[in-house]
């Protein structure tokens, strides 16, 4: 049994979420430096068993490709030739980040703590694995 990782790939920084070894429940893990990712992934699937990476692709409401899509379309191949037996998905991760900022919000969190957008970006990260979890149950 292995861990699903998801990822909020940022320009500048990026949310990670993982689930637990069962897959019942997936929670948000760190915010890593985007010029960092790429070793920080390499170092947890080594040393988590890992057995598929969801990555949020971000479109807009009228279906039209975020800028950041080509950097992510990047990103992913590079993994791929990494771990080459990894399955890696992409989800659309619309809205994800104002659905954490909500979540938050609802769950009493200060202001401070909302204000500090790594905790947003990881946060997305959850919101993102979560809906691939509810379309693709183990």
């Amino acid at each position: 049994m292995g861990r699903i990782l998801a990822i909020d790939y940022g320009k500048a920084r990026t949310g990670l979420a993982v689930t637990d070894p069962s897959k019942i429940i997936c929670s948000p893990l760190e915010t890593v430096s985007t010029s960092e990712l790429t070793p920080y992934i390499k170092k947890y699937i080594e040393t988590q068993k890992v057995e598929r990476v969801i990555v949020g692709y971000p479109v807009n409401p009228e279906g039209h490709e975020n800028p950041v899509v080509k950097n992510i379309v990047q990103f992913v191949d590079n993994l791929k030739k990494l771990f080459p037996e990894l399955p890696i998905d992409y989800y659309d991760e619309q809205y994800t980040s104002r659905m954490a900022e909500s979540a938050m919000i609802a769950g009493g969190f200060k202001r401070k703590y909302r204000s500090t957008k790594g905790n947003v970006d990881r946060m997305a990260a959850a919101f993102i694995l979560q809906g691939w979890m509810d379309e693709h149950p183990y």
